[in-house]
């Protein structure tokens, strides 16, 4: 995949979650991981693709942490105020790319903050495959292992054919004013929505699948962080 073949984007990182589940004293996205913190190396990928035209951060208002980031300076990086749920900060950033000038057809990639392993391969696939679609995608992994349904008891209900199930990762990549549109409906009609793609399923797209890498993992867990860790001394 050339250069040439990629269209140019947007890319928003929404930021403002606590991690609570990591049990730190910070948020995850701030914990150290090979001598930098989490989100430094997920912005890295998007920062050195020449093809990006800017990228906003979602972050707390009182946030401390971030100030304190070599690349809290960087001209390229634009910041909005985070929401109390993820759809909250990343309509806020789409509103921040509006007054930067970004355009309705414009492509706008949404990446987790805590995904930092994202492979350039995977991202440029990903430009490179949808770069003509009408609806936008994701990255994702199919299912590996067998899938079950549970019941409220907690006992087997039944086996789900894996075959047609996929772990939806991120980026996620939509035009700016159709993702917008459909997160604000969502909002206004109390649909719970957990992606970006979710939202734009409920208003009655059905985005394209690219498969990526399965290393493209969110960091939820301390376990992650250690595995991601010792992969990356390998």
């Amino acid at each position: 995949m050339t250069d040439l073949k990629l269209p140019a984007f947007w890319a928003v990182i929404p930021a403002a979650g606590v991690g609570s589940r990591m049990r730190a004293d910070r948020p995850k996205q701030y914990l150290t991981l090979a001598g930098r913190s989490i989100l430094e190396h997920t912005l890295e990928c998007f920062l050195d693709h020449p093809h990006l035209l800017g990228l906003v951060l979602s972050l707390a208002a009182d946030d401390p942490y971030w100030p304190q980031l070599p690349c809290a300076q960087d001209p390229r990086i634009q910041r909005a105020n985070g929401g109390a749920e993820r759809v909250d900060s990343v309509f806020n950033a789409l509103l921040r790319l509006e007054e930067l000038g970004a355009q309705a057809d414009d492509w706008v990639l949404v990446h987790d903050a805590a995904r930092p392993n994202l492979a350039r391969a995977d991202l440029d696939n990903l430009l490179g495959a949808l770069a003509n679609d009408p609806v936008g995608g994701l990255l994702a992994v199919p299912a590996r292992d067998t899938l079950k349904r549970a019941g409220e008891d907690g006992r087997v209900r039944e086996t789900i054919d894996r075959s047609v199930v996929w772990q939806a990762y991120t980026p996620q990549m939509f035009r700016l004013g159709a993702l917008q549109h459909a997160l604000a409906d969502a909002q206004v009609a109390g649909v719970a929505v957990t992606d970006e793609a979710s939202a734009m399923e409920w208003a009655g797209q059905a985005p394209r699948l690219i498969e990526g890498r399965a290393d493209n993992l969110k960091i939820t867990r301390p376990e992650d962080l250690q595995w991601l860790a010792q992969r990356w001394k390998q």
